[in-house]
């Protein structure tokens, strides 16, 4: 048994483990690991068990049927609310009655009704729907339950009271497997860098180093006449797309070792080629013409297979769902609003009318619930596809540009007082996350999330850089020069994280990744 010394001892560099309750964790743990004779070993030799003195006397009553003397003993337990002394004198009481329904005491257990179950602070309900369940008989077969069963449904009643009973009575379900991942999970929220899904080890306190990170440029493409305004990663990082006011669209392929190849160039826009959107099985590709129409691209042959808009529909924006069947645009000019269409360019659905405001950017959550606008500038409205539900939120600068999470639980807006505002798509955060640093006034700039879970946020500025954050701090963690003018626009590859790609009024566009160790290997990197 514990002892006053065993309590009054703390162990540890800081002294805060109090030694008696690390032991006795460690006990549940090797009990819960099936090590039953290491842990009967370890409680003989500290004189600590793993349940308590008050739960072992519990327990004895309870397997040997002796409720009235359970009951007296939960009484007797210091420090119990009155909110769970009803709760486990409830549960005891419950199986009890079940005991003397199927024994026939029928007196017994209406005078348990009656005198027991009425002192106790629960609530009419609970005790009538108990009553109707019990007393009525329905489903119970009388004698049936045999001493087997019995004692099952007892140790059924003591793994329940374990999960009621507060410490130090009880011990927390997998208690020392709780405090391990929380303090990995302290150790990961610590990394700034972190962005691998490997496991994290328990022999050494876990840091990512900063050159697996992409810092460095590896590759500088070079291959569009005039500006790039949009660059986008396929959704299985093999390919790279980009976009620029020279009217045309570039499919890059990503090689084994990260290289980057020119696919495709796509031709037969009139105008500057303002964003790209990848179908989510990476087989199609829309490029979206600056204040034009809507092109749908083969990625395999580079193909142009559909054209969408015209007739007066202004495209501005576009968006995939997630079965590579049907699109979203939306026009900036008011009465069109947004449409969607089907790949053979059937229309399915519009939401449009007088009262419909010009739509600047929109997206589709990657689950397919959420269609996210960004209407006149300054609101982002989320619909619900499946119930027609809409949260509106309003913010107080003009919003450029948005993008929606890989899992589909946040957005992040572009604005043009220099900040990025991270909002959560289903609950309904009175304000957002801030982050800051990166200049941006005049130009839309498109933001991106990146790395393991979306924990970055990487986005282009007009001072020529690239900034990234972790999703936890406001601030920075790195930015990245190279670039002569303005970046308009970043992607994070979504299968390689160690990989990111910007785009840039320069007319290039670079491959970033980890710091290299061997500098000779940057001999070119125009393709």
């Amino acid at each position: 048994m514990e002892t006053t010394d065993d309590i009054g001892d703390v162990i540890g560099p800081r002294g805060l483990i109090k030694k008696h309750e690390l032991v006795r964790i460690i006990i549940q743990c090797l009990y819960a690991l099936g090590y039953s004779k290491s842990a009967a070993c370890l409680e003989s030799e500290s004189g600590i068990t793993c349940k308590s003195p008050e739960f072992e006397l519990i327990e004895s009553h309870i397997l040997d049927g002796n409720w009235d003397d359970c009951i007296e003993s939960l009484d007797k337990i210091n420090g119990l609310d009155d909110e769970t002394r009803a709760s486990v004198s409830f549960l005891v009481l419950e199986q009890c009655l079940l005991e003397c329904l199927d024994c026939g005491n029928i007196s017994l257990a209406l005078d348990i009704m009656r005198k027991q179950f009425s002192s106790l602070k629960i609530g009419t309900e609970m005790v009538h729907k108990l009553s109707y369940e019990l007393l009525s008989l329905k489903g119970l077969r009388l004698g049936c339950i045999d001493s087997d069963s019995v004692h099952e449904l007892r140790k059924r009643l003591l793994a329940n009271l374990e999960k009621v009973l507060p410490p130090p009575i009880t011990l927390p379900e997998r208690r020392l497997e709780h405090l391990v991942e929380m303090a990995i999970s302290a150790l990961v929220d610590d990394c700034i860098y972190h962005s691998s899904s490997d496991s994290v080890s328990l022999y050494r306190d876990h840091h990512c180093d900063r050159d697996q990170f992409p810092t460095e440029t590896t590759q500088i493409l070079t291959n569009h006449q005039n500006e790039v305004w949009s660059v986008q990663f396929s959704n299985n990082g093999e390919y790279l797309a980009s976009s620029s006011s020279d009217c045309t669209a570039i499919i890059w392929k990503v090689q084994d070792d990260n290289r980057v190849t020119l696919r495709h160039v796509l031709c037969g826009h009139k105008k500057p080629v303002s964003f790209v959107a990848w179908s989510p099985d990476n087989s199609m590709l829309l490029t979206c013409g600056n204040m034009e129409v809507l092109k749908l691209w083969d990625v395999e042959t580079g193909t142009c297979r559909q054209t969408f808009g015209g007739d007066g529909f202004v495209v501005s924006s576009c968006a995939w769902f997630p079965d590579s069947k049907c699109l979203v645009c939306g026009s900036s000019d008011p009465k069109k609003g947004i449409y969607m269409w089907d790949c053979e360019g059937n229309e399915i659905k519009a939401w449009k009318g007088m009262r419909m405001p010009k739509v600047i950017d929109i997206a589709v959550t990657p689950d397919g619930e959420n269609l996210i606008s960004i209407f006149s500038d300054k609101e982002i409205r989320i619909l619900n596809l499946a119930t027609n539900a809409e949260r509106v939120i309003s913010e107080e600068h003009s919003i450029t540009s948005l993008s929606v999470s890989g899992d589909s639980n946040y957005l992040i807006v572009n604005l043009n007082s220099q900040e990025i505002h991270l909002w959560d798509v289903t609950t309904k955060w009175i304000e957002p996350r801030k982050y800051s640093g990166h200049r941006q006034q005049k130009y839309v700039i498109r933001s991106c999330f990146g790395g393991l879970n979306s924990m970055f946020i990487a986005s282009g500025s007009e001072d020529s850089k690239v900034y990234i954050w972790n999703r936890r701090s406001s601030s920075p963690i790195e930015i990245l020069s190279g670039h002569l003018k303005t970046v308009n626009c970043v992607s994070w590859n979504p299968r390689r994280p160690q990989m990111l790609a910007s785009a840039s009024d320069d007319n290039t566009i670079r491959i970033w990744g980890p710091c290299r160790s061997n500098r000779a290997e940057r001999n070119s990197f125009t393709e």
